[in-house]
């Protein structure tokens, strides 16, 4: 029984956007737009989403591509890439709180940082064939 498996994807770069002012929730909300697409396509994508962390995510993966291009071992273009993979993490969270005049009422406002991390890989160039044996 032939068996087909695929050649693991080599991570070729990656950049990490720490401190950003938007909330987790909503920056994955477009990271999960671009999750194992192209650059080019992603970049396509992000261009034309209506989001605030469009544009965050857009200067992090203009970040990678250039991280790729102009590696020491080799550089790619951004043809040859795709988001391998990307994720956003917590940040600190500030919290502030406003007293009212009068009232023994406290506001508080909560803002929540991001760090967001996406890692671009090369496709692999040919798939690897196994014969499994038989015993």
């Amino acid at each position: 029984m032939a068996q087909v498996e695929t050649a693991q994807p080599v991570e070729v770069s990656r950049a990490i956007a720490r401190y950003v002012r938007i909330s987790p929730r909503k920056a994955r909300l477009v990271i999960d737009l671009i999750r194992g697409k192209s650059v080019p396509e992603a970049f396509r994508i992000l261009q034309f989403t209506p989001k605030k962390g469009a544009r965050i995510v857009y200067k992090v993966l203009q970040s990678a591509v250039a991280n790729a291009e102009n590696r020491e071992q080799g550089s790619y273009t951004a043809e040859e890439l795709f988001v391998w993979r990307c994720y956003v993490d917590m940040g600190p969270t500030r919290m502030w709180r406003r007293f009212r005049a009068g009232t023994r009422k406290v506001f508080r406002r909560r803002v929540h940082h991001s760090h967001i991390t996406i890692r671009l890989a090369a496709r692999p160039a040919t798939e690897v064939r196994r014969r499994k044996r038989s015993a």
